[in-house]
């Protein structure tokens, strides 16, 4: 489904794959560029900005250029003062990025300039390029959300100016996976993709090898067809060394042509540019080189940096060792394709990224994890809302999915979901997700509520049923479903499934009574069970229901009721909830005390195929699956790692970028605390407290082949001024020969050792 919806991001045109040697691959091209010379080392000056929609400022307050005490960026003087610059000399060219914010600005323009922009666009001065909403996370974001934020941005592109993206432009998110590169070659077309961030090692070997730039192939499932041209800058996406920054307030020298002035140095900037490009050449295939001409937030008054760059550009093709020209992306790329060079294959990722020996980036693949799970748990109501969105269609509604859509975009940059941000800025994201969530939920209320009782999007009933939805389960918090059914009420409760195959699930929602019964859309009665809330769940449930609410309910539940659902493709189930004679099966509650002897047994878990063992000291010790006939050794543990501060000879500290241990802490449980057990038709459950700030509940389903594990951590106590990350750690007899695998932005795998 996600291959079907980035399809509709062709580009324009794809260039055709050959094979030119062993290993090696070689793009036909199909353009050559205006102002390359023939002979010569062309120097392709790109300028361009990048803009975080948000990091140490919101996304509003760079816009806008508030706050300026944090940081000095307002990005809405970037995009008036390149229009100025631009129209000034039609050689003069410049490359924007992050939608979210050209977006905003263009939606202020006058008609006036927007017909200037879209003729600056039409004739290739002003490219927008990469095209998405932002620049996303490659680490910690999914596929499907990667898709969903290049299309807002795409769409818009084509809708304006006719056009779509055709390079790939992902500068600085903190290292790229394989999908990365297979969605933009394969499904999106793009005919390249550049980017910086690599391994510090790795970028060392390919400066001696020549093979900073190669072709890249995301997919062993695609092989060839979804290989793309991938280039890596030789340090970073700033100018190169020599001081050729131009911002009004930098420190670096301009270009000074006036004679009649002090401190003349045409010759000693165009050395510099001249030796800088050698420099790069020396490391690069063909007569070809890229200078990045800014970096975060420049060209706040873009004359500032053109001004110098027309002078370079025409002092440097005066002095005639080399030649540069104001260019593209684009450009650039058709350069290179033009001259038939073999480029070196690469495959998997550019995992893990570290700029130094103690500076491997992470971190981030952890940091935030609340802001992680809040975006994932909204990436899948947004399916969800979509398509129930298609289905009633927008005919006579102002209800639409368009707020979560944009803030769901903003989450995926790399700043973002990445938890890399300040702390207010991470508020902001949240706030727009449940802005979005809020909007959203109208609509599939009412959808749900139409298609239930009319079954057709043209007759929905004048006076829909009212649907409630339970967002805050992980809190054990559901008002809907903790009415007391005593007086012959019925709670009706419709299951959706958004994903394009049937389900066979386990439900879960507090209720108040013992005293329930389940029935399904046909009247017959579902097997059900009842599993007492945990103290530590209600703990949990106090103190965030108050801070959510401002007041407690005065009905607490005291039951999860379980019962399995079937769901169809794309569809929903609806099942009634009543009062009954305890016809939902209580689950029997033990306890085991952990014992240094061994006179207890060993307990084992488990209705079904899949059952867990636990040894007389409360350990997990052992799983066996009687249908795989497997049985094998199984230990949890919990431990955390002291983050390094940063104060030895060596500054890198540990933080929310870069993971950094300084050593590891065991977290035993010391056999103080029993477990409790909870058995049943449907679940088993062990309830285990791990020590006084982690809390662990292991479920075993009767028919499922995997164990469910839900943990509670926190608050983490540092006030012996240590920092923590916490980790648990599966051991296991599994010989894997230190091979194992990790997913690829949710999609494929990559093999790892």
């Amino acid at each position: 489904m996600g291959a079907a919806v980035v399809r509709f991001l062709v580009a324009l045109v794809l260039l055709v794959l050959v094979l030119a040697a062993v290993g090696e691959c070689a793009y036909i091209p199909y353009n050559t560029s205006a102002g390359v010379v023939e002979g010569k080392l062309n120097v392709h000056v790109v300028p361009h900005t990048h803009d975080d929609v948000g990091w140490l400022k919101t996304v509003d307050q760079y816009y806008v250029g508030s706050n300026n005490s944090i940081q000095g960026a307002c990005v809405q003087n970037v995009l008036d003062s390149l229009v100025v610059s631009l129209l000034k000399d039609e050689n003069r060219k410049f490359i924007y990025v992050e939608q979210a914010f050209f977006q905003r600005w263009w939606r202020q323009q006058s008609d006036m300039i927007k017909d200037i922009v879209k003729k600056l666009i039409s004739t290739g001065q002003l490219e927008l390029i990469n095209g998405g909403m932002c620049m996303h996370d490659e680490a910690a974001v999914h596929y499907i959300d990667m898709i969903d934020q290049t299309t807002l941005g795409h769409r818009f592109i084509k809708e304006e100016f006719g056009q779509i993206p055709r390079i790939g432009w992902q500068i600085d998110p903190f290292g790229h996976s394989a999908v990365q590169a297979y969605l933009l070659g394969a499904e999106v077309g793009f005919d390249a993709f550049y980017f910086f961030r690599i391994d510090y090692q790795d970028r060392d070997t390919r400066k001696g090898t020549k093979e900073l730039e190669v072709v890249w192939r995301g997919s062993k499932t695609f092989g060839s067809s979804a290989d793309i041209f991938a280039g890596i800058f030789p340090k970073n996406y700033e100018p190169p060394p020599g001081g050729f920054y131009f911002e009004v307030n930098d420190k670096y020298p301009v270009v000074q042509d006036d004679p009649l002035l002090f401190d003349y140095n045409v010759e000693d900037r165009v050395n510099d540019f001249v030796a800088a490009a050698l420099a790069q050449a020396n490391i690069t295939r063909t007569n070809h080189v890229m200078f990045t001409m800014g970096t975060d937030f420049k060209y706040q008054y873009a004359e500032s940096w053109f001004r110098q760059m027309d002078k370079l550009i025409h002092y440097v093709n005066k002095d005639g060792r080399v030649n540069a020209l104001y260019s593209t992306p684009s450009i650039y790329t058709d350069a290179k394709h033009a001259e038939n060079e073999p480029w070196p294959l690469k495959t998997n990722d550019f995992f893990p990224y570290a700029d130094n020996p103690n500076a491997y980036w992470t971190g981030y693949f952890t940091s935030r994890p609340a802001l992680k799970r809040y975006v994932r748990v909204m990436s899948g109501y947004y399916l969800a809302a979509r398509q129930l969105e298609f289905f009633k269609g927008r005919i006579n509604s102002d209800l639409t999915t368009d707020s979560l859509a944009d803030a769901l975009a903003l989450a995926q940059h790399h700043d973002a979901v990445t938890g890399t941000e300040k702390q207010h800025v991470a508020n902001d994201y949240a706030k727009r997700l449940s802005i979005g969530y809020t909007e959203a939920e109208k609509l599939v209320s009412s959808s749900l509520s139409c298609l239930s009782q009319s079954g057709s999007k043209l007759h929905c009933p004048s006076q829909p049923t009212n649907f409630a939805q339970c967002l805050l389960l992980n809190i054990t918090y559901c008002p809907p479903s903790e009415m007391d059914l005593s007086q012959g009420k019925t709670l009706v409760v419709l299951v959706y499934n958004s994903l394009g195959w049937k389900r066979e699930d386990v439900l879960r929602i507090p209720v108040v009574s013992d005293s329930v019964v389940v029935h399904d859309s046909e009247g017959k009665e579902v097997e059900s069970q009842l599993l007492p809330i945990a103290n530590a769940s209600l703990y949990i449930r106090e103190k965030h229901v108050k801070a959510y609410l401002g007041t407690l309910p005065s009905a607490k539940p005291k039951f999860w009721l379980a019962f399995p659902v079937s769901v169809p493709p794309l569809g929903f189930n609806t099942y009634f909830i009543s009062s009954g004679k305890k016809s939902a099966s209580v689950s029997l509650v033990s306890t085991l005390y952990p014992s240094q002897g061994s006179k207890n047994s060993n307990m084992q878990i488990g209705q079904g195929q899949l059952k867990l063992q636990y040894n007389a000291a409360g350990e997990l010790s052992m799983y066996s699956d009687s249908k795989t006939m497997v049985e094998a050794n199984f230990e949890q543990k919990y431990k955390y790692y002291i983050g390094q501060d940063g104060n030895g000879s060596d500054p890198q500290a540990s933080g929310a970028y870069i993971f950094r241990p300084n050593g590891t802490v065991p977290i035993n449980t010391n056999g103080q605390v029993p477990l409790t057990v909870l058995r049943g038709s449907i679940v088993d459950e062990v309830h285990q407290q791990i020590n006084s700030w982690i809390y662990q509940i292991n479920r075993v389903y009767k028919g499922k082949d995997y164990v469910e594990t839900e943990f509670i951590v926190g608050p983490i106590p540092a006030d012996d001024g240590n920092g923590k990350e916490v980790a648990t750690e599966i051991v296991t007899n599994m010989a894997t020969n230190k091979t194992f695998y990790t997913d690829s932005s949710g999609r494929d795998f990559i093999k790892r050792v």
